[in-house]
């Protein structure tokens, strides 16, 4: 089974063909396997793409995480597999629309150096209702903002909205905690009926902000496309920054644009690492 591997700021995903997977095909199996860090190629997740007969759409991706669930969406995969298509010479025209679980995503290749592909995409509009995140309320919640969680005897202020995927964000004055246990333990929590990543944030100016990310179904990731969105649109909701914020993490800048007519706008990269052949699962 032929794979290529790419990047988006270190958040590393492999792109694979669905017409080069036999059937049948375990696709929670196979991303246990092929993402595993030390007996796999390593990976933060899969991209599995086909063409679709949709007529708003070109082609389907799927993503899988690393724990074989499958996501709703992500910024850096669906990146990731945008640049695979035209690295193979699949897709040559300036725009491709991407049809994803969370919806149909419009991607507009900027340029290419080298390996590296750059992409503007719109992502789709911000949803913040409990039951849209969802986070599990008293009642619902038109936004959840500030909520008080209990985790661990502590009371924590916590801040969610669904960019695709569900975020939930931390805000912090620096990193020195131990957040990755902090991480691991409230996307669990049972106020997130369905997981959630969870981001700690530092608003560094109101242009800027930086990240902590411990995402969904695959633990630390260097970047995020989803959680940069997420993290980004809380920040600006709440009046912390402007509209168009730069995002910090470890992996990299992405820029983040909250359009007013409410649709997420960002930039970024996906980076060609190498391509290679995976038996059969």
């Amino acid at each position: 089974m032929e794979f290529c591997k790419f990047h988006g700021f270190g958040n590393d995903y492999i792109v694979i063909e669905r017409d080069n997977i036999a059937d049948p095909i375990d696709l929670s199996r196979l991303a246990k396997a092929i993402c595993h860090r030390h007996e796999g190629v390593g990976s933060d997740g899969i991209a599995i793409l086909k063409r679709t007969e949709a007529a708003d759409a070109d082609f389907f991706c799927e993503i899988v995480n690393p724990d074989g669930s499958i996501a709703g969406f992500s910024g850096n995969g669906t990146r990731c597999a945008a640049a695979y298509l035209h690295h193979k010479g699949l897709w040559n025209n300036e725009i491709l629309r991407l049809e994803t679980r969370s919806g149909v995503k419009r991607y507009r290749f900027l340029e290419r150096g080298g390996e590296t592909y750059w992409f503007e995409a719109e992502i789709g509009r911000p949803r913040f209702g409990s039951d849209e995140v969802p986070v599990v309320t008293d009642i619902r919640r038109v936004a959840v903002v500030n909520e008080p969680f209990e985790l661990d005897g502590r009371t924590y202020s916590v801040s969610a909205v669904n960019v695709g995927n569900p975020v939930a964000c931390i805000y912090v004055d620096n990193f020195d905690f131990d957040w990755l246990t902090l991480g691991r333990k409230f996307e669990v929590h049972p106020r997130f009926p369905n997981r959630a990543n969870i981001v700690f944030v530092r608003v560094i100016d109101r242009n800027a902000i930086e990240l902590r990310i411990w995402e969904r179904g695959a633990g630390e990731t260097a970047a995020s496309g989803t959680c940069a969105s997420g993290a980004a649109v809380l920040s600006s909701f709440l009046l912390k920054t402007e509209r168009r914020v730069n995002v910090l993490s470890p992996g990299g800048l992405t820029e983040v644009i909250w359009r007013e007519d409410d649709e997420i706008v960002i930039k970024g990269c996906a980076e060609f690492v190498f391509c290679g052949d995976w038996p059969a699962v």
